[in-house]
């Protein structure tokens, strides 16, 4: 299975709000996306985290490349700052060891 973690910091209120207006239709996207097997967010030391479990990394780079999705990572430089990690595992991890597994691997975007 495919995990991929997420934190992301909006920048300023517009892009707050801008943020939240496309974050909302990707997650609801995820949900029902082709291979998702586990969907989460939480908000962790001022960052909009995802944590999500595909069955491959093949299908996550289906949903992240489509619909309302790609169009927000189109926006992301301009609303928000942050990293992302993937990784293969036999397990999803918690949310204290996502979180710290991002600090430790994301890629600052």
């Amino acid at each position: 299975m495919y995990i991929s973690i997420t934190g992301l910091k909006p920048k300023g209120i517009i892009g707050f709000i801008k943020f939240w207006r496309l974050a909302i239709p990707s997650f609801t996207q995820a949900q029902s996306a082709d291979g998702i097997l586990f969907s989460q967010v939480k908000r962790m030391d001022g960052y909009q985290c995802t944590l999500s479990a595909w069955e491959s990394r093949d299908h996550m780079l289906k949903y992240m490349r489509s619909g309302a999705h790609l169009t927000a990572m189109k926006s992301f430089h301009k609303i928000a700052t942050g990293k992302t990690y993937g990784y293969e595992s036999e397990s999803i991890p918690s949310w204290p060891d996502a979180y710290q597994l991002l600090q430790e691997n994301g890629k600052t975007h």
